[in-house]
């Protein structure tokens, strides 16, 4: 399945993915056990994707996950005009249309789905 694009090897999905899921919880702020949390891998496993020793393995749970995760945080990205204290404000805060604090939301399936959604919502030009 390619998931990034037709022409690119499945390796290099795997390593892409991982290098964009790490970024976007580093400048979010998320730490390893949240991180984890929310693409349901061991907090070891992260570990392990930061060291470089392992990639997301295309075709699990946890890349469906880490996609929408990225997604989540370049929809984030855009809402708040690359304003990384403002994202992270938001991830941590309570949040009144979604009536959870958006980090706790989404390390459920339907949270994360429904962040990613509620911010393409929010992108989107009137």
């Amino acid at each position: 399945m390619a998931l990034l694009a037709p022409n690119v090897a499945p390796a290099q999905q795997e390593t892409i993915l991982t290098k964009a899921a790490l970024r976007a919880a580093e400048l979010l702020g998320v730490n390893n056990r949240e991180f984890a949390a929310v693409i349901g891998v061991s907090p070891s496993f992260v570990t392990k994707l930061k060291a470089g020793v392992s990639v997301i393995p295309m075709n699990t749970k946890a890349t469906e996950l880490a996609i929408q995760f990225v997604r989540a945080f370049r929809s984030l990205d855009a809402v708040v005009g690359g304003d990384a204290k403002t994202a992270r404000a938001w991830l941590r805060n309570h949040n009144t249309a979604l009536d959870a604090v958006p980090l706790d939301y989404m390390k459920s399936v339907v949270g994360l789905v429904d962040i990613v959604n509620y911010l393409d919502q929010r992108r989107a030009p009137l």
